[in-house]
């Protein structure tokens, strides 16, 4: 039996200063965690027993589709050199060396070192598929860690990856990763969306996010209540409004305009009286890529789009094929595309566009197409040109959707005529499923012969589930709901006990015996549940049950006499009396 007097469970009557977010507010204050160092916290009882909790669902559901493994953490380089991520991931990993010299990292994710059993034991298609999973440590070095358990450098996943012979295959582990997703975040008692997304420095196809919204979150999410249309903004798209073009002025060709001091949008539409969408905006950038040797390059960027959009980084990384994106300097602006920022445009580019090794990639922005009579920079000083006609005055590298989504533009599946607007709004995801593809057993040379004896290379999907995000969430999504602000409210399933039998005054000698004697009959039935038995008066432990989240309290009071006890129901924010014969019962069905 679990007795409040004897567990380690400091709680914090004042909110820290340094928290911001309600579930870091409330993880402190309840004693579930303690902050060791920016992005590093320490798991106490409370906190580990939801986390269990949390990892017991998690395992139960991928046992029906896969088996668990035990990946090291600690990893060598050459698995990471050999998928060309050493270079990619950037300041984001830990890196070190051993005694010897050899270069090691943390893994922040194992896509590599699964993908080596795989080539190693792996060798026919009877074999397969497989999903293999694990609840492993990640490492991660934030550059900003904040928010409680939202950002840190440390954190405990569910991460897994398939093995198919085809993408029939892939596609039926795929929807068995959803299913099993879509079954542990309900049986968590969490609200969440499955959304589009991009799949990231994981590479590969189809990808979806489970997000539940918070606006602790940090990702934003655009969304249509009409058309049921869901998407990470990272990757969301959107149906645009028919947009005047301009009429020509003079023979309609190109004509240089002198604009002295008119750099900024709003200054160029206002100067031209035109509105920002009938401008040509230009954003240029030095894209990271890495060659097919492992070599890292430079690669300069301009994209175009409308005025009134705005470049969305993660489409035009995805475009590119390229890791890291950063604003080009004035001198690399004169270099590629001889002007300063503020008058850039897409006329007169063609010879930085046909230079040979990493000449100017240009990428135009779909909402240009079709456009007509647009204004645009001269790429000089105090100039701009007008009746600039994409297609006919200038050509583009790639044409893709590069922008932004915004708020209140139609779902891309509204049917015709049909208002779908769109709600921007931040969420935190919980989870992640990606079809990689054959990039990582290409790389790493997984093969298997086929049902003919032929080699073949296996494809692969990878899915992840962030253990301590469910907790966050769960909190986040609680305190946005719960009945008052006095402490947590978390769904039975994950809180670190279902019931708190709290006896009002110890002292009395038949209260305490009967708190026990339900404690026992409870515990024999099944029930997760703690006594609190501590000499305090009965308003400190109310508040303490319900600062740290404990969904049900049985108050063993006065009302023993009656044979009754009262049932607090913590997320409702509703009690009721319960004959002591029943009270298992009753809590067994509610």
């Amino acid at each position: 039996m679990h007795r409040w007097s004897s567990l380690f469970v400091p709680t914090l009557r004042e909110v820290p200063s340094d928290a911001e977010v309600a579930s870091h507010k409330f993880l402190l204050r309840a004693g579930y965690v303690r902050q060791m160092g920016a992005g590093l916290y320490s798991f106490l009882l409370l906190g580990q027993r939801s986390l269990n909790k949390i990892t017991a669902i998690v395992r139960d559901e991928m046992d029906r589709i896969g088996q668990e493994f035990l990946l090291p953490a600690l990893l060598p380089a050459e698995l990471w050199q050999q998928s060309g991520r050493w270079t990619t991931m950037g300041e984001n990993m830990f890196r070190l060396k051993d005694r010897k010299g050899a270069d090691l990292c943390l893994g922040m994710t194992h896509e590599e070192v699964m993908t080596d059993i795989a080539r190693r034991e792996l060798r026919s298609y009877k074999q397969l598929p497989q999903i293999w999973y694990q609840i492993q440590t990640k490492f991660r070095d934030e550059p900003r860690p904040k928010s409680g358990l939202l950002r840190v450098r440390q954190f405990l996943m569910k991460d897994s990856y398939s093995f198919d012979m085809d993408e029939d295959g892939l596609d039926r582990s795929y929807a068995l990763h959803d299913a099993a997703y879509r079954a542990i975040f309900t049986r968590c008692g969490l609200e969440f969306v499955a959304v589009e997304a991009d799949s990231g420095a994981m590479g590969g196809s189809q990808s979806q996010e489970f997000m539940v919204y918070t606006e602790a979150g940090e990702d934003l999410i655009a969304s249509s209540a009409v058309t049921g249309y869901a998407a990470n903004l990272e990757k969301a798209t959107s149906r645009l409004a028919p947009v005047e073009d301009l009429a020509p002025t003079g023979d309609g060709l190109p004509e240089l305009v002198h604009t002295p001091g008119k750099a900024a949008i709003a200054d160029v539409a206002a100067f031209f009286a035109i509105s920002p969408a009938q401008d040509i905006k230009c954003v240029a950038y030095i894209a990271h890529t890495e060659g097919a040797s492992g070599t890292a390059g430079a690669q300069p960027v301009a994209a175009f789009l409308r005025g009134d959009h705005m470049v969305n980084e993660t489409k035009l990384l995805g475009v590119l094929g390229a890791g890291e994106l950063r604003t080009m300097n004035g001198d690399e602006l004169e270099q590629w595309l001889g002007g300063p920022a503020g008058y850039l445009g897409p006329l007169g580019l063609e010879r930085a566009q046909a230079l040979g090794g990493p000449g100017l990639t240009v990428v135009v922005d779909r909402a240009l197409e079709g456009r007509r009579n647009l204004v645009c920079g001269a790429n000089r000083l105090d100039y701009h040109y007008r009746n600039v006609t994409p297609g006919r005055d200038f050509r583009w590298t790639v044409l893709a959707d590069i922008r932004n989504a915004r708020e209140g533009e139609d779902a891309p599946d509204a049917p015709p005529g049909t208002a779908a607007p769109l709600r921007i709004g931040k969420a935190v995801e919980i989870g992640h499923i990606f079809k990689l593809g054959y990039r990582y057993a290409e790389a790493l040379g997984a093969r298997v012969l086929d049902a003919n004896g032929r080699e073949v290379t296996p494809i692969m999907g990878s899915y992840g589930i962030g253990i301590e995000r469910i907790l966050t969430a769960a909190i986040e999504q609680a305190a946005a709901g719960a009945p008052d602000g006095n402490g947590l409210a978390l769904p039975r399933a994950i809180a670190p006990f279902e019931v708190v039998i709290t006896v009002t005054n110890v002292r009395d000698a038949e209260l305490l015996a009967t708190g026990e004697q339900l404690a026992r009959e409870l515990e024999a039935a099944g029930i997760d549940v703690l006594l609190d038995d501590r000499d305090e008066r009965a308003g400190v432990k109310f508040k303490d049950a319900d600062l740290v989240g404990i969904p049900l309290r049985v108050n063993v009071g006065k009302k023993v006499a009656e044979g009754q006890v009262e049932v607090v129901d913590r997320r409702a924010g509703k009690s009721v009396d319960v004959a002591l014969g029943e009270l298992v019962t009753h809590l067994q069905k509610h």
